[in-house]
């Protein structure tokens, strides 16, 4: 798990509820009015190390990403496929700390996108669930990703982003129930995570239909606004998504730019960030030119 200290300090905010509108929400009503998807793409903090970091992600909303999801490394990564896997090892060997975080939260703001964090629930939990709330929202995040958090369970956490005015993004799959579906809908705000098919992140071939299927279903439940991620790694799926979804999530395709041939270990900085901006300009142009 990402290094971090265990004092846990009492956060000088009051008990009332935010009044901060949900950025992520006023991004995707900003792209509805020109009836265009948002680019939503992932890198985990700490790969190929910290200075790095902030590069990638500048280099993300410079060309064309819109919303950034930050991934906090984690030892027990289920639901993550290779390529994150492996650069979440770079960054845990390197032993980045919690407040870097909180710094590229800031990069990615004062780059001009949304910042979003990813995260297993138990990094957040160790970490003091009002504490991370607090220091999210001071260095201008717009809330977290948290896949293997589901409504029922999150009690605390809801309390406290309501305290802060933070985005819930929980993640729904092909296989969840209509109740689950309506569940997730109901206390989620930001938007909710479409996983496109069960199973772990990573690039594919092919898309199915599942997953506007899925979409669609979760609009039923009372979405407002849903996101399809895990497989996407093309323009053309990316476009394909992008028609019925309100954003399009990429994780692995992004990542494995900064990765060299063995698929372990960081590749050339330079080569790496140059890679980068080719992929994201790419895949940005598939996304935001979707419904043209």
């Amino acid at each position: 798990m990402m290094t971090q200290t265990t004092a846990r300090t009492t956060a000088p905010q009051p008990l009332g509820l935010s009044r901060r509108p949900s950025p992520s929400e006023a991004m995707f009503d900003a792209f509805r009015a020109q009836d265009r998807p948002a680019f939503i793409g992932y890198m985990p903090y700490g790969f190929p190390d910290s200075e790095t970091t902030h590069d990638a992600l500048r280099t993300m909303v410079t060309h064309g990403v819109d919303a950034v999801e930050i991934g906090l490394p984690y030892t027990d990564p289920v639901m993550d496929g290779p390529v994150i896997q492996a650069a979440s090892q770079v960054a845990l060997d390197n032993g980045e700390r919690m407040a870097g975080v909180f710094r590229a939260v800031e990069t990615v703001a004062n780059a001009g996108g949304v910042p979003l964090i990813m995260s297993y629930w138990n990094v957040v939990f160790h970490y003091g669930v009002e504490r991370f709330a607090h220091d999210l929202a001071n260095a201008g995040g717009a809330g977290i990703i948290t896949p293997d958090l589901i409504p029922d369970e999150a009690g605390e956490w809801i309390e406290a982003s309501q305290r802060h005015g933070l985005d819930r993004i929980f993640l729904v799959s092909p296989d969840s129930s209509d109740e689950r579906l309506a569940n997730a809908a109901r206390n989620a705000r930001g938007f909710i995570y479409a996983a496109s098919r069960m199973g772990v992140t990573g690039e594919r071939d092919t898309l199915s239909s599942s997953p506007e299927v899925l979409v669609e279903r979760t609009r039923r439940a009372g979405a407002r606004n849903v996101c399809v991620g895990i497989g996407v790694s093309t323009p053309e799926q990316a476009r394909t998504v992008g028609r019925y979804a309100d954003g399009v999530i990429v994780g692995s395709a992004l990542v494995h730019t900064l990765l060299d041939d063995t698929g372990r270990a960081a590749r050339d900085v330079r080569e790496g960030l140059s890679a980068l901006a080719a992929k994201v300009e790419s895949l940005a142009e598939g996304v935001h030119n979707a419904r043209r």
